[in-house]
C-alpha cells in the first residue's frame, strides 16, 4: 500500500523482460528471441538510488485475432489486469517495427483508466544511418498518431541491450507518478486559470454569457478539476480542451491524463 506500481507493457518481443533484468542486474525474467516467453505478470520490489516502487513485467499484448492458445489468452488478461492495478504504464515500442495500432490500443486503454503513461522506444541501437534528426522525426511521427488528446505523453529512446538511458526511463516513470499525485492549491489555480479565462472567456451560446467564477482540484486519485460557473451545460468540448491545455502550460502534468468537470455555481 502506498508504494507506486509501474507496469511494463507492449507487444511481444519489444524487450520488456530484458529491461527488467537490466534494471535489477540479474535475470528475473526469461529472455529469448521467441515472442511470448513471458506468460505471467511478474512483480518485483525495486529499492535503488533512494527509489522504492514495484515493477511489473507483463506478457506481450497482441491483437485478439492472433491469440491462438488459451495460455496466451490468460497471459494477456493478466497483462491488462496489471495495467489496471498500476500507477504508471511504461509502453514499450520496438524501434524497428515502429508505432503500430496495437501500441495505440494499449495507450488508449491506459488513458481510459487514467494511468500515468510514458512511451519507451527500445532497440534504438538497431536503427541504422541515424543522424541528429532521426529521433525527432520518429517522435513527431508518434505524436501525430497519438493526436492532440494524448499529446501529454512523454517519449524516451533507449537501448536495453546497450544499457542506454534505461535509468533515465525509470526516472521519467517516477516523475510521471509524481505528476499524477500533484496537488495544486486553490489560490494558485484561481490566480493562473481565472486570468486565462478572462483573456479568453467561453463563447456565448443562445445569447447567454457563461461566467466561470472559481476553480478547485478535486480530492481524486488522479488530477481532476471542477470549474464552477452559471451555465455549465453550455460549455463545449473545444473550450474544455483550451482549459486542459492551459492547466498543462501552468502546472507540470506531463504523462498524466486530466479530467475537467463543470459545475453549477
Amino acid at each position: 500500500e502506498g508504494v507506486p506500481r509501474i507496469s511494463i507493457l507492449g507487444r511481444p518481443n519489444a524487450g520488456k523482460s530484458s529491461f527488467l533484468n537490466a534494471l535489477l542486474g540479474k535475470d528475473r525474467s526469461i529472455v529469448t528471441d521467441i515472442a511470448g516467453t513471458t506468460r505471467d505478470a511478474i512483480n518485483t520490489r525495486y529499492k535503488l538510488f533512494g527509489k522504492d516502487f514495484i515493477l511489473t513485467d507483463t506478457a506481450g499484448i497482441r491483437k485478439k485475432a492472433k491469440v491462438k492458445e488459451d495460455i496466451e489468452f490468460y497471459s494477456v488478461l493478466r497483462a491488462i489486469q496489471s495495467l489496471q492495478d498500476s500507477d504508471v504504464c511504461i509502453v514499450m515500442i520496438d524501434a524497428e517495427r515502429g508505432f503500430e495500432a496495437q501500441d495505440m490500443n494499449i495507450i488508449t486503454l491506459a488513458d481510459k483508466y487514467k494511468k500515468g503513461i510514458m512511451i519507451m522506444v527500445n532497440k534504438w541501437d538497431l536503427i541504422e544511418d541515424k543522424d541528429s534528426k532521426t529521433a525527432d522525426k520518429f517522435r513527431k511521427d508518434i505524436q501525430e498518431k497519438l493526436g492532440n488528446p494524448l499529446s501529454y505523453i512523454p517519449i524516451i529512446f533507449t537501448s536495453v541491450t546497450e544499457k542506454q538511458r534505461i535509468f533515465q526511463a525509470i526516472e521519467l516513470a517516477i516523475e510521471v507518478n509524481t505528476n499524477r499525485t500533484r496537488r495544486i492549491t486553490t489560490s494558485e489555480l484561481n490566480d493562473a486559470m481565472l486570468a486565462e479565462i478572462e483573456h479568453y472567456p467561453p463563447p456565448a451560446l443562445k445569447g447567454k454569457h457563461i461566467k466561470i467564477k472559481y476553480v478547485t482540484q478535486l480530492p481524486t486519485r488522479t488530477p481532476s478539476f471542477a470549474f464552477f460557473c452559471n451555465l455549465p451545460q453550455y460549455i463545449k468540448e473545444p473550450y474544455e480542451r483550451f482549459l486542459t491545455n492551459k492547466l498543462r502550460s501552468h502546472f507540470d502534468f506531463r504523462g498524466v491524463p486530466i479530467k475537467i468537470y463543470f459545475r453549477q455555481k
